[in-house]
């Protein structure tokens, strides 16, 4: 195989990947990836694109098909994203993820971090607002550095949001992005007021 060749393979995954996150519900970079090497018969695990390869393709992938249903979904995410921020807003949330990057999809989970001493501060507030949840645990990663915290599931205007409680301190350190490798961006509540304002609805 020549590295022409291996070089349109690797994109043809990346853009295949893409169309997975986007159109199948899946959320994880390395499962679609796999799926999409899976589908294209690329057994070599070398030609596997990076995860910001595949970000580009979600991006191009949206452009390309989706136009204003795209900007209309990431529009209506951003709302639900608001809608959780303030209902618990003592938590100091951060909306991050493919929300607040724009590359979410019609299946996209709304990232949020929460900021207290115990995972118990969280779960009695959403308990206070009749909303209902599930808990779980998620994998974050500072440097070298791995480390697990609680997360909480829940649904809010028909969007589910997945919230990590991190420490209070946490707020001072971003964890490194499992996408590109730099500090995840992040946004306050009033910068996704902003975000909604730009947007001119």
């Amino acid at each position: 195989m020549t590295a022409a060749h291996d070089q349109r393979l690797r994109a043809c995954i990346a853009q295949e990947a893409a169309r997975i996150l986007l159109d199948e519900g899946v959320e994880d970079y390395q499962l679609a990836k796999r799926k999409a090497a899976d589908r294209l018969n690329a057994g070599d695990r070398r030609l596997l694109p990076r995860n910001s390869e595949i970000e580009r393709a979600v991006l191009d992938h949206q452009r390309l098909f989706f136009t204003q249903g795209y900007e209309d979904t990431v529009w209506i995410l951003r709302q639900g994203a608001l809608e959780a921020m303030r209902m618990l807003g003592k938590f100091q949330p951060r909306l991050t993820g493919p929300v607040l990057k724009g590359t979410a999809g019609k299946h996209s989970d709304i990232n949020l971090h929460m900021f207290a001493d115990a995972v118990e501060e969280v779960l009695f507030a959403l308990m206070d607002a009749g909303v209902s949840y599930c808990s779980a645990e998620r994998r974050v990663r500072y440097g070298d550095d791995v480390r697990y915290y609680p997360a909480v599931r829940f649904a809010i205007g028909g969007h589910q949001v997945e919230a990590v409680v991190l420490p209070t301190d946490a707020l001072k350190q971003s964890p490194l992005s499992p996408i590109d490798g730099k500090p995840m961006r992040r946004a306050t509540t009033k910068e996704v007021a902003r975000l909604l304002q730009l947007d001119g609805r």
